[in-house]
């Protein structure tokens, strides 16, 4: 559609210029009067000649009409065309899409689609995590648009886009706004609007950690220090530093890393690692396990007990995590 409107304006402005170009050629019209005589012509609105005319001239003001009058008629219904379907699809679209949001349950919206957020939503995305984007600009909307990602278009810091968002049916939001200010604002208003919502925000200093942190946010990223620290440890050990990435993210590798869930009436709740016989039953490793009680067990003996709401941190390949997950 859009190359028909190019084709429709170069017909437009191709029929003026003729007829200008043909009266100052024939009639030795000015400029203006070449052109105010052509406008008129083609638009058919008789207001009668600027100067009388020789034949020479009126046959060119004939074939002038049939052609200009054709070309106006395709250029402005072409335009016409274009501004009301963009508009219908633009509203349709709208709707579909909002419609899509309101079903969401459990998804993650994204606050911002800079350089960090535009990161976070590629990384939900490989991994097939439903979420939503929430940004006032064109180009995040158009970025947005482009990948196939829902979107909602607005400032974030008001309560109400975060709603149309579906922040209250979320597990979780980032907020990775360029202030401070910003992602603690954000922070407050959708801890207010989900008490069980997980918040990560962006920090741009340190020192905003412990204020974001108080606003209801319950992980505060600062990138440039994550960064810092992770060119030091690339730095120190390389080996171990590129084989976590791999682990992480990579998809090289059939080890993953995860986090599982006991829940309650599960097979091995309330059993010693050593009694659930994770390792024989699945082949995962237990590397780590977080209480219920947020306390973290780094080494976890085999006499440790799996309580209801304990996390596992877990390492094996994809089918032996998806078995333990069903023993959880």
């Amino acid at each position: 559609m859009g190359r028909r409107v190019i084709a429709a304006a170069l017909v437009l402005v191709g029929v003026l210029t003729i007829g200008t170009s043909g009266y100052m050629f024939i009639e030795h019209w000015s400029f203006l009067n070449a052109l105010y005589m052509t406008v008129i012509t083609i638009t058919t609105v008789g207001f009668g000649e600027v100067a009388r005319m020789d034949t020479a001239g009126r046959v060119f003001t004939i074939g002038l009409i049939v052609v200009g009058v054709a070309g106006i008629g395709y250029s402005v219904g072409t335009i016409i065309e274009f501004t009301v379907e963009g508009y219908l699809s633009g509203i349709l679209g709208g709707r579909r899409m909002q419609k899509q949001i309101n079903g969401l349950r459990d998804h993650h919206v994204v606050v911002g689609l800079g350089r960090v957020g535009s990161i976070v939503a590629r990384t939900l995305s490989d991994q097939n995590a439903p979420f939503v984007i929430v940004d006032e600009s064109e180009e995040a909307l158009l970025a947005a648009k482009d990948a196939g990602w829902l979107f909602v278009q607005g400032d974030a810091t008001d309560e109400e886009i975060l709603i149309s968002a579906g922040v209250r049916e979320a597990k979780s939001i980032v907020t990775a706004l360029d202030t401070d200010a910003d992602n603690l604002f954000v922070s407050l208003s959708a801890r207010a609007l989900n008490p069980r919502l997980f918040i990560v925000a962006r920090s741009t200093s340190v020192a905003s950690e412990a204020k974001i942190l108080r606003s209801g946010a319950d992980r505060v990223l600062t990138p440039n220090v994550i960064g810092g620290r992770r060119m030091a440890s690339m730095v120190l050990d390389p080996v171990v530093s590129d084989y976590l990435d791999v682990v992480m993210h990579g998809d090289q590798l059939e080890y993953r890393l995860e986090s599982l869930l006991v829940q309650e009436g599960s097979s091995i709740a309330g059993k010693t690692i050593a009694q659930s016989r994770i390792r024989t039953q699945t082949g995962a490793y237990i590397l780590a396990v977080r209480c219920a009680d947020e306390t973290l067990e780094t080494d976890p003996g085999s006499d440790t007990v799996l309580s209801p709401g304990d996390h596992l941190i877990v390492l094996g390949m994809r089918a032996q995590l998806d078995t333990l997950s069903q023993l959880l």
